[in-house]
């Protein structure tokens, strides 16, 4: 435990070993992460066998980087486009509704 009372959770990346403080309720996205963090160092390392170490993190921190950008820029197009269709239908709305005088 940690002095704040949370616990404190061992990582380990590229054979470094990280101890992070996470609540109850962080640990299963940790995990997640450190999974997917530890594939992708695995995938670009066979993809590129000269890379390592902190060059290697590097280039998977910037793919992780580069993927998180395209789904926040998917989100927004998406959230444009919701409210493009609620200002059609409240228009369409508008014209089927009788006038309240």
């Amino acid at each position: 435990m940690s002095a704040t009372g949370d616990p404190v959770t061992l990582i380990s990346i590229l054979g470094s070993d990280y101890s992070v403080k996470t609540t109850p309720e962080q640990q299963p996205a940790l995990r997640a992460a450190v999974q997917t963090l530890q594939r992708l160092l695995a995938t670009n390392k066979a993809q590129s066998p000269g890379l390592l170490g902190e060059k290697l993190l590097v280039l998977t921190a910037l793919q992780l980087c580069a993927e998180q950008a395209e789904l926040q820029q998917r989100q927004e197009a998406m959230l444009q486009a919701e409210r493009a269709a609620n200002v059609r239908v409240e228009a369409l709305l508008g014209v089927l509704s009788p006038a309240v005088d």
